[in-house]
C-alpha cells in the first residue's frame, strides 16, 4: 500500500530529508567502480566488425540499455585483458569521457562484453543496494545536480573517479523497497518503449502508403506553386532588422501575438507558446507575412525543408527564415503539403538548394516547383486517409509525452521517499 508523505517521518542528512528508514549512501564505499585506463584504451583499429567478443563504447549506451547490434568486436586477447570490466547482468553503465553522464544497464546474459576507455562499469559491493534501483537514481535530477556542480558553470567532457565516488543518494534501507520502486519504474519505461516503437512502425506505413498515394498517375495535371499563389514572400533583411527584431518581446500579453520560427511548426501543428512575441501595432504594418488566413510555411534556412501548415483563428506572424504562401483556392493547401513531404516533392524542393557557409531554399526556385494533381474526389480521399494517419500519430505521440512526463514526476516522488510503495 502507498504511504502519503504526512503519515510517515522524515529526518535531516546532508542531502536533505528522507525517510527514518532510508540512508544516504556514497558511491564509493557501497560500489566498484572500474574503467579501461586511458593508456590502455583500444584503437579504432582494434575493432571489429564481427566476432564473439563485443566491445561497448559510450556511442552504444541507448535509451538506458547498450544497443548491441551497433557494437564493435575485439579478439580475445583484448577482452581477457582485464576481468573487472567484462560486463555482466545487471551491471549499470556510465560514460565519462565525451557526452558524460549517459547511463545504461545491463539486462539479460551477454557472455562476451568489454569495455573500451569512455566507460565506468559500476557494481554493488556486497549487495548494498539494487542496480535496479541505482539505474534509476543516476537517470534522476539528483545525479544531473552532481554533474552539473561539478562543472562550476564550464563545459567539461571528462567524469573523474575521484569525483564520482563521493556522489551520494538516498535509498530504502528494505531491499524489498528499492525492488518495488525499480520495478514500477522499469514497468513504465516498457510501456513507453511499446509506444515508441508502434510510433516507429505507424509512421513507416504512413510514408509507405504516402509514397504510393502520391505517386503520379495517368491523368494527373500540373501547376507550379506561383500559379497556386496569391502571395509568395519572406521577411526581408531590411524588414526584420529595421523594425520586427527591435520590437520582439519575450512574454505574452494581450498586445501582441506569437512569432513563429522553424521548430514551432510541422505539418498541422503549431506552438503558440514561442520563444518571442511581436505587438500587433507591429504586425499588421506586415499584412503579407501575417498569419491571418490559412497558409503553407517552408523553412527555408537554417532547418530547411520544414512543412506546415497554419489553420488557426489565433493570429500569429512568421519569422525570418520561412516562406509563406497563401493560396487563391485554399482547399488545395493539403495536397500541396503531402506532395511536397512524399519523395517526388522533396526531390523538387531541394534541387534548388543553394549553399554559402549553410544551406538555403531560394524563393523563385521554389516558385516553379510543379505539383502534380490527381482529380478532385482522390484528391479528398488521399488527404483524409493521410490526415487521419497524422491525426493517429498525434494522439499516440501525445500518448507517450504524457506518460513521460507522469513519469518525471513519479521518479521524483518514489527516489526521495515522498510516496512509499510498501
Amino acid at each position: 500500500m502507498t504511504k502519503l508523505m504526512e503519515k510517515q517521518k522524515f529526518k535531516q542528512t546532508e542531502i536533505g530529508e528522507i525517510p527514518e528508514d532510508w540512508e544516504v549512501k556514497v558511491l564509493g564505499k557501497s560500489a566498484i567502480l572500474k574503467a579501461r585506463i586511458g593508456w590502455q584504451g583500444l584503437t579504432t583499429k582494434e575493432y571489429r566488425n564481427s566476432g564473439e567478443y563485443f566491445l561497448i563504447t559510450g556511442t552504444e549506451l541507448k535509451n538506458g540499455s547498450v544497443d548491441w547490434e551497433s557494437c564493435f568486436y575485439v579478439d580475445e586477447y583484448r577482452y581477457e585483458q582485464d576481468v573487472n570490466i567484462q560486463v555482466k547482468n545487471k551491471d549499470v553503465l556510465v560514460t565519462k569521457d565525451g557526452t558524460i553522464g549517459k547511463v545504461a544497464i545491463v539486462r539479460g546474459s551477454h557472455k562476451f562484453a568489454t569495455l573500451n576507455s569512455g566507460v565506468f562499469v559500476i557494481r554493488p559491493i556486497n549487495n548494498s543496494f539494487n542496480p535496479e534501483f541505482f539505474y534509476y537514481v543516476l537517470r534522476s535530477s539528483a545525479f544531473d545536480t552532481f554533474l552539473s556542480q561539478l562543472t562550476a558553470g564550464s563545459t567539461i567532457n571528462h567524469l573523474y573517479q575521484k569525483d564520482f565516488v563521493h556522489f551520494n543518494f538516498p535509498i530504502p534501507v528494505c531491499p524489498q523497497e528499492q525492488t518495488a520502486i525499480a520495478t514500477l519504474l522499469s514497468d513504465t519505461d516498457e510501456l513507453l518503449a511499446s509506444l515508441d516503437k508502434l510510433i516507429a512502425k505507424k509512421k513507416a506505413i504512413k510514408q509507405g502508403l504516402m509514397q504510393e498515394f502520391l505517386k503520379p498517375k495517368e491523368g494527373w495535371h500540373m501547376r507550379t506553386l506561383e500559379e497556386l499563389t496569391k502571395i509568395f514572400t519572406k521577411q526581408t533583411g531590411f524588414d526584420y532588422t529595421a523594425h520586427i527584431k527591435p520590437s520582439l518581446v519575450k512574454y505574452k500579453n494581450n498586445n501582441t501575438i506569437p512569432f513563429i520560427q522553424n521548430k514551432d511548426f510541422n505539418n498541422k501543428w503549431i506552438n503558440f507558446k514561442t520563444d518571442y512575441y511581436i505587438p500587433k501595432s507591429v504586425a499588421i504594418k506586415f499584412p503579407h507575412i501575417l498569419l491571418d488566413e490559412k497558409s503553407l510555411l517552408i523553412s527555408i534556412s537554417g532547418s530547411i525543408g520544414n512543412i506546415g501548415i497554419y489553420e488557426s483563428n489565433e493570429l500569429a506572424f512568421i519569422g525570418g527564415a520561412i516562406a509563406i504562401l497563401k493560396f487563391k483556392n485554399p482547399k488545395l493547401i493539403d495536397w500541396v503539403m503531402y506532395f511536397l513531404k512524399s519523395d517526388l516533392g522533396q526531390s523538387r524542393l531541394f534541387g534548388g538548394v543553394k549553399s554559402s557557409s549553410h544551406q538555403n531554399l531560394i524563393l523563385e526556385d521554389i516558385r516553379k516547383i510543379e505539383i502534380l494533381f490527381p482529380e478532385e474526389s482522390e484528391r479528398i480521399t488521399t488527404i483524409k486517409a493521410l490526415f487521419d494517419m497524422d491525426s493517429e500519430l498525434e494522439s499516440l505521440e501525445k500518448k507517450r509525452d504524457k506518460y513521460l512526463m507522469i513519469k518525471q514526476g513519479m521518479m521524483q516522488q518514489l527516489l526521495t521517499g515522498k510516496i512509499r510503495l510498501i
